[in-house]
């Protein structure tokens, strides 16, 4: 697709840590439509989707916390990328928190299954997002995003876009990994979804690692979608996340994963997710999730 669909979403329902609802903003700033044109993208920026603050917010049950505003917000994103889909455009979404996700696979998920065809998942981060309402001990949602995605978890949650399970687990590669809850392992180990450790990464190297991500994303799909959390990159070239975790993903890395989605010409949808400004220096962490949006979008070096 050379047609590129800008989709803001400033969301911080699902943490604990404000400020992520000004990613999209720090995000524009760099410059990232004309950037992307830049490279020979058609681009729209459709603006944000409203999302409530949290204290105009019932935060409801302690174990899901702002499930329903989340939902409705996911909702809203769903048929933003579903539309934008239908128009040929690719959607890249901005946020925020993870999510958010919720909302942007769905639309490409609807997308694809009313084709009945299946969608590839690679999910780029330091933690699992596998918990439940029932597993969870800080009840943040944008630690149960991927949970929800295969359709397990809260009911509403689990159902936006008007139906469960967006993605197959044996489909889905979570990609960077190094920061589980013993119940988050049991979780994952349960689920099926195939997960590259950064130990996988060191021993094996992110080319390797990669290759493998991108086959099991690729088997039998129709494309892949991609959410990027910015803290999947070490947090000595990304201070700006909530949560961060030493022992990431070099700039080049990161680079190189994205580059190769690019090469493989399968992606149909992008995340980039969980850029906090306030924990930022100068901007350089949205600076560098534009670089990451920019090489996933065929930016090369030759």
């Amino acid at each position: 697709m050379s047609n590129v669909h800008i989709i803001g979403v400033p969301l911080d329902l699902g943490g604990n840590r404000r400020g992520v609802d000004m990613g999209p903003s720090a995000l524009r700033i760099t410059g990232l439509a004309e950037r992307v044109r830049a490279i020979g993208h058609d681009v729209t920026d459709s603006g944000d989707v409203a999302v409530p603050i949290p204290e105009l917010c019932d935060i409801g049950d302690e174990h899901r916390k702002y499930a329903g505003p989340i939902a409705d917000v996911c909702e809203e994103l769903c048929e933003r990328v579903y539309a934008g889909l239908a128009q040929g455009r690719l959607p890249v979404s901005i946020g925020g928190d993870h999510s958010l996700a919720m909302g942007s696979v769905a639309g490409v998920g609807r997308h694809f299954k009313e084709r009945e065809q299946r969608l590839g998942l690679l999910w780029f981060d330091a933690h699992g997002d596998m918990n439940t309402p029932a597993s969870t001990n800080s009840g943040n949602v944008h630690g149960m995003s991927l949970a929800h995605l295969l359709g397990l978890g809260d009911e509403r949650l689990a159902s936006v876009g008007g139906f469960r399970g967006k993605v197959q687990a044996e489909n889905v590669s979570l990609i960077g990994v190094r920061d589980l809850d013993a119940r988050e392992k049991k979780l994952l180990a349960e689920s099926g979804v195939n997960v590259f450790t950064m130990k996988d990464i060191d021993l094996r190297g992110v080319s390797t690692v990669m290759e493998q991500a991108l086959e099991v994303a690729s088997r039998g799909t129709a494309g892949i979608h991609v959410s990027f959390d910015i803290d999947v990159v070490d947090p000595s070239i990304a201070s700006g996340v909530g949560t961060p975790k030493k022992g990431g993903l070099t700039y080049r890395e990161a680079h190189l994963c994205l580059e190769m989605v690019a090469d493989s010409k399968r992606l149909v949808g992008i995340d980039l997710v969980e850029v906090n400004p306030i924990l930022d220096v100068r901007n350089a962490t949205a600076e560098l999730g534009t670089e990451l949006l920019l090489s996933a979008l065929g930016k090369r070096i030759l």
